[in-house]
């Protein structure tokens, strides 16, 4: 079998169902299959309008599944749910409403900027 590098065929894919909020924590709930990559771009308001009308730049909740069905049912379900319960399912894992990201894209104080 031919090797294609790190990211051959059969690496194994993800999906990912997430809560963004705020300071004030409203609440926004997506899915993506770059869980990184998404949480970056509402980090720069590059999300809806909504995320950036709203400033939603903390990761605070985030599920991850091995199919994109299994996660849109998912993101269907945590957006019917009541706030209330939003909220018991963030501070289930993240009592502290800590921003989960926080630490991904974090430079070394003496890391050269990338131009």
């Amino acid at each position: 079998m031919r090797s294609e590098g790190p990211m051959h065929h059969d690496a194994p894919k993800f999906y990912y169902v997430y809560i963004m909020s705020n300071r004030s924590k409203t609440l926004y709930t997506g899915v993506t299959n770059n869980l990184e990559r998404r949480v970056w771009e509402h980090k720069q308001g590059a999300g809806s309008e909504f995320c950036r009308r709203y400033k939603l730049d903390r990761l605070v909740y985030f599920e991850r599944f091995g199919d994109i069905r299994g996660a849109i049912d998912r993101e269907k379900q945590i957006k019917g749910l009541l706030r209330i319960k939003k909220i018991a399912l963030i501070v289930s894992i993240n009592p502290a409403w800590r921003d989960l990201s926080e630490e991904w894209y974090k430079r070394h104080r003496y890391q050269p900027e990338i131009a």
